[in-house]
């Protein structure tokens, strides 16, 4: 028996993009939180906790794009044209995003409050338009022929809005307590304080999208409410309000690591209900992986290339997180 390498390139993609919405969450989770700390030294502390690692952590998205092409140029070329718009919006939002992050160290005071704006508004853009390109993926891309058949504006509906401002949530619940375990003293109470009612409403934001994706979606509330799938996948709900209720307690007393991690496991038992409502489909609703797949000569080529650059990419990640580890305080900063 063969190895399926359609199966193994999904892996590799799911897995890229996991590694993206994580390490990338944090750092864009910060600047959503830029508007609710206005002292300039708290913002300092602030973008000084992920200085030394922020633009290695989209190292993901281009690996999860460009195994897309290789693996499923049918999928690259159907996504790309049914979210032509919202993915420029978002590249323009991570643009600005990543040119306010270097231009602001360098800004005159006077200067810095702009590229503080533009910091916040590339971070609020990015996250909102990953949020809605996600919900218009769910609700399904209109391919008639292998081709993309629907509009520029099919994305523009409720569900999509919705999911933009739940990511923008999400990661602002990552940037949070990235902060709680990276600063100290007044930052962290204020970030302590703050991490309650978003774990609250990122609660709220999980059950609405699993109640609405079944409600609207016959093929989801099949795959979610029959048996015995009802069985197997009862404890991912269980194990998100558990996860929740061990947020909050975990923000009693002096946490470190406690909350960032649980609010990963929360990011990922939401990936998991996303990724068992979709799956086969790697084109919603009706495409599934094998039919989207390249030939398997392509696969096996860019199979070469893609186990020997990830866990290179894996080490040297580990090993900037490594280094700067630790406590970041005003007046601590990397150039």
């Amino acid at each position: 028996m063969g190895i399926d390498l359609t199966l193994l390139w999904a892996i590799i993609i799911l897995f890229g993009i996991l590694m993206y919405v994580v390490m990338d969450g944090f750092d864009l989770g910060i600047g959503i939180l830029y508007p609710f700390f206005p002292d300039e030294h708290d913002r300092d502390v602030m973008m000084n906790t992920v200085a030394p690692v922020w633009d290695g952590n989209e190292t993901w998205l281009v690996l999860g794009g460009a195994g897309l092409l290789a693996a499923f140029p049918l999928a690259y070329s159907v996504v790309l044209s049914a979210f032509m718009l919202p993915l420029i919006f978002m590249l323009l939002g991570l643009i600005f995003r990543g040119v306010a992050f270097e231009f602001r160290f360098k800004a005159t005071d006077r200067a810095r409050p702009f590229w503080d704006k533009a910091f916040i508004g590339g971070s609020v853009v990015a996250t909102f338009f990953q949020g809605v390109t996600l919900g218009a993926y769910l609700e399904g891309i209109d391919v008639v022929g292998r081709q993309f058949a629907g509009g520029p504006f099919d994305w523009f509906r409720p569900f999509p809005l919705f999911t933009g401002l739940g990511l923008i949530v999400a990661y602002a619940m990552l940037g949070c307590t990235w902060l709680i375990m990276k600063t100290d003293s007044r930052l962290q109470e204020r970030m302590m304080a703050l991490a309650r009612p978003l774990a609250l409403v990122l609660l709220a934001v999980i059950a609405i999208v699993s109640l609405w994706t079944p409600i609207a979606h016959e093929a989801i509330r099949q795959r979610w409410f029959s048996t015995p799938n009802l069985y197997w996948f009862a404890p991912v709900p269980v194990l998100v309000l558990v996860c929740t209720w061990s947020l909050l307690r975990s923000l009693e007393g002096r946490p470190q690591g406690g909350p960032f991690v649980l609010t990963l496991c929360l990011v990922f038992l939401g990936y998991s209900g996303l990724g068992i409502s979709l799956w086969p489909n790697i084109i919603p609703p009706n495409i599934d992986l094998w039919e989207a797949a390249g030939p398997p000569q392509s696969q096996g080529f860019a199979l070469v290339g893609a186990l020997f650059i990830i866990p290179i990419i894996l080490m040297y990640t580990g090993w900037s997180y490594y280094v700067f580890r630790g406590k970041v305080r005003a007046g601590d900063g990397y150039h």
